[in-house]
């Protein structure tokens, strides 16, 4: 089983770090496509309050449920940190989204047990997978 398939077989719920509430950012449609597929979508941005009716968080840290992916929406240069507080929250996965991959936090999150994915978009993928999901 490939690591795309594997990781959206074992995942219920989504931290999105730095989804926006801006409709026209491909982190907000990519959300909205989560939570019609069934996924509880938690918004993490320091910046929202809510996005697409879910309570955003300022951190990983707060978010008061366990997380099992966390989809990275953030330049390369913060991604680092975000897979530190992936690490600390015991998330299993983390998929780096097209244009935020970091090479360093691929390695450190292998190193640390989570899966991980960077670079391939996870609606891309879960909408070509989504036969081998039903």
């Amino acid at each position: 089983m490939n690591c795309e398939l594997e990781i959206l077989k074992a995942t219920r719920t989504v931290a999105a770090v730095g989804l926006s509430s801006h409709e026209w950012r491909p982190s907000y449609e990519i959300a909205e496509y989560l939570l019609k597929q069934g996924f509880r979508v938690i918004p993490v941005n320091p910046r929202e309050k809510a996005v697409l009716s879910q309570q955003a968080y300022a951190r990983l840290e707060h978010v008061p449920e366990p997380v099992d992916l966390v989809n990275i929406f953030r330049r390369p240069e913060h991604v680092p940190e975000i897979v530190e507080s992936a690490i600390a929250i015991g998330a299993k996965a983390v998929w780096m989204q097209p244009g935020t991959e970091h090479p360093g936090a691929v390695r450190r999150a292998k190193e640390a047990g989570l899966m991980v994915v960077a670079g391939p978009c996870i609606y891309v993928e879960h909408r070509r997978l989504r036969t081998q999901l039903a």
